[in-house]
């Protein structure tokens, strides 16, 4: 059984990891059983399952969910040359079960779910005097399971409930959404009433951070589910809000220098250095190859594996999202590829894309003549303040409160527009519809790849039109379908998991 293998796995890889990560010598003398034993040895695990969850977000693996939507797409060459990758955008015969880019991203999670499981199922057991201790582990290992259950679920549908409480009744096969949903609702209670409102390591997660996520799964998910709310969706929302804690940093680009790392914007940031094993290889992705060509220490070289489609690149005057003045434009995108006075120009053989519009937002200037872009180590955001306040907005105007909802948006916009909006740009007036329809570019506009947007097209019900009208190698295969808003479940996993079977493949595939 697939998962059953790669559970039984977690403890050795996840335990080492820990162990690397604090400097220490691996302790491989300790069994399961011991080392779930005591608090003292639960903490370093917990800490290993945090590496493990930050490093399935470095290099490719960390932007395979973005390809294939209407803010991303591949490089030409990339296209040329990994037709199994390719499918991701083309939506192809090769977006199937054999996908193993996709198979990939399904194995790296499952470890981390079944460590947190087990670490659940101890410290619910255990009896040490040190109940704070115990309390906050319980609140890390929940909120884990539940963020890396709650990303399985929006992308794959059905999926597999690691409780070691229940685990003869559940055994490893897909369960009801109604049922994951309830399970991920329920560990982010837990993590919520029991993580600190501070934490002195940023790799851990806070009280606000649970809450902010426990409304984004109110907001995100399906009806199917029944557990989609916006009133409780907006009061998860609100508790973050209302706690002070956060605030817009002044300046949109100084969200994403080193400088400004773990700001007051930031309830959760991936934290990496520009050292392996702690560098994160994503400029390596996202620069150009022309660049790299030139020199290997250009800090905005790479190899094009993620690009900004036209729709998102563009001004509006040209068919694109940006409107006149707008500075998040230029903080995200890269337009000129001028390097030391040399232009570029583009190779034969390469794809012919490598000098369009790039993502900049995870250029680390920090490296450039010093380093090859590939230890390039910028911090990945993962749930931004701002982020919050858009989330809050939409829950205000499906509520009705569409006036209150134009609020908070402008807050965003206003810092968009580098401290004031200019005559015009203020929402106001938006009927309910109007709204809906222009928040899907103004979450383009502030979240640009930071791994929002696939969710987004998903639960709007547009990620068939938008993307089939936007991704340019979607529009030229022509095979995206409804079925695509989930992706299949991998093929060893049916050969393996004997609780999974052909039978449980998701539709179209």
């Amino acid at each position: 059984m697939k998962i059953k293998i790669l559970t039984a796995m977690a403890f050795v890889m996840l335990f080492a990891s820990c162990s690397d990560f604090l400097e220490q010598d691996p302790n491989t003398s300790l069994t399961e059983e011991q080392a779930f034993s005591t608090l003292k040895n639960i903490d370093p695990i917990v800490l290993g399952m945090y590496i493990s969850w930050r490093n399935i977000q470095k290099d490719r693996g960390g932007l395979m969910f973005q390809l294939g939507t209407d803010e991303t797409q591949q490089g030409a060459l990339q296209v040329m040359t990994t037709p199994g990758q390719a499918g991701l955008d083309y939506y192809n015969g090769f977006l199937s079960k054999e996908n193993t880019a996709l198979a990939e991203q399904w194995d790296s999670r499952w470890p981390v779910v079944s460590t947190a499981a087990k670490a659940i199922f101890a410290l619910n057991k255990n009896t040490e005097a040190d109940i704070e201790k115990r309390k906050i582990l319980l609140g890390e290992a929940s909120f884990i399971r539940a963020t890396i259950m709650f990303e399985l679920t929006q992308y794959w549908g059905e999926i597999p409930i690691l409780d070691e409480t229940h685990s003869k009744e559940l055994g490893h096969g897909r369960q009801p959404l109604k049922d994951v949903y309830a399970f991920i609702i329920n560990d982010l209670k837990v993590a919520e009433e029991n993580l600190p409102l501070t934490q002195k390591n940023p790799s851990f997660p806070v009280k606000y951070l649970a809450q902010a996520l426990l409304g984004k799964v109110y907001l995100y998910a399906p009806e199917a589910s029944g557990a989609h709310d916006y009133t409780l969706a907006k009061e998860a929302f609100a508790k973050v809000i209302n706690s002070g804690k956060y605030n817009l940093l002044a300046t949109y680009a100084d969200v994403f220098s080193p400088d400004h790392a773990n700001s007051s914007e930031s309830l959760y940031e991936f934290q990496f250095t520009n050292d392996y094993p702690d560098n994160n290889q994503i400029q390596w992705q996202t620069g150009s190859r022309a660049l790299a060509n030139i020199d290997q220490y250009a800090y905005f070289g790479g190899y094009d594996l993620l690009l900004p489609t036209k729709y998102c690149y563009n001004d509006k005057t040209s068919g694109g999202i940006w409107e006149s003045g707008d500075k998040r434009k230029d903080a995200s995108i890269r337009y000129d590829f001028t390097y030391k006075g040399i232009v570029p120009t583009i190779p034969s053989g390469f794809g012919g894309d490598e000098l369009d519009p790039h993502i900049k937002k995870y250029e680390d200037i920090r490296i450039d003549g010093k380093q090859s872009f590939w230890n390039s180590g910028k911090n990945k955001p993962y749930i931004r303040y701002s982020d919050v306040l858009l989330c809050y907005a939409e829950c205000l105007n499906e509520l009705g409160n569409t006036p209150d909802a134009e609020g908070f948006v402008n807050q965003v916009r206003k810092r968009g527009f580098g401290g004031s909006l200019p005559a015009g740009m203020e929402w106001s007036g938006l009927s309910k519809e109007q709204f809906k329809e222009q928040m899907l570019d103004e979450r383009m506009r502030e979240l640009a790849f930071e791994g929002w947007r696939r969710m987004d097209l998903i639960r709007s019900g547009k990620l068939v039109q938008y993307v089939k009208a936007r991704n340019k190698w979607t529009a030229e295969s022509g095979t995206i379908a409804e079925f695509h808003t989930r992706y299949p479940i991998p093929l060893v996993e049916i050969q393996l998991n004997d609780d999974i079977s052909d039978a449980d493949q998701n539709p179209g595939y």
